[in-house]
């Protein structure tokens, strides 16, 4: 069966993690459909998520950059609301990546933070789509992180 994956990013970001998710799906599961979906800002990333697991996407991936105002923040807490309702209404995992613009000083580290992170999602997407509800608890409680290093588990 050919799986088809949902990759929704927007112009506001300042590093092309659309791409970077495509490559990684394509990578993780080289039979599969990529659909690409480019939106203006964080905002428009729930109804475009939700419009491509309606044309039969079984899973996306949502890149979005928030800037450092409160604003932002408020913008983002309200997309995050409406990617989890565009979860339940489908059915289907929607990962959302986001980077915020205070997450590092420099535009170097803000860089290195979106690829670890739009990699590290889009593996994690494929495994869920591709191998299943079970496919992450291996992982489970062993503080993987994505845009930072592991954290680790705490033993004992």
């Amino acid at each position: 069966m050919r799986r088809k994956y949902g990759v929704v990013d927007t112009t506001f970001s300042r590093v092309d993690m659309g791409s970077i998710a495509v490559r990684t799906i394509l990578r993780e599961d080289p039979e599969a459909e990529v659909v690409r979906y480019t939106v203006p800002g964080i905002k428009d990333l729930p109804v475009a998520a939700k419009r491509l697991l309606d044309e039969g996407c079984d899973g996306a991936i949502t890149l979005g950059w928030v800037g450092k105002t409160t604003l932002d923040k408020y913008s983002y807490l309200a997309t995050s609301i409406g990617l989890i309702t565009v979860q339940i209404l489908t059915g289907k995992h929607v990962i959302d990546v986001t980077v915020h613009e205070d997450e590092a000083e420099t535009e170097e580290g803000l860089k290195e933070i979106a690829v670890d992170r739009a990699t590290k999602h889009a593996v994690n997407l494929v495994k869920l789509v591709r191998d299943g509800r079970n496919a992450l608890t291996p992982l489970a409680g062993k503080g993987i992180r994505q845009g930072y290093s592991h954290a680790g588990p705490i033993e004992g």
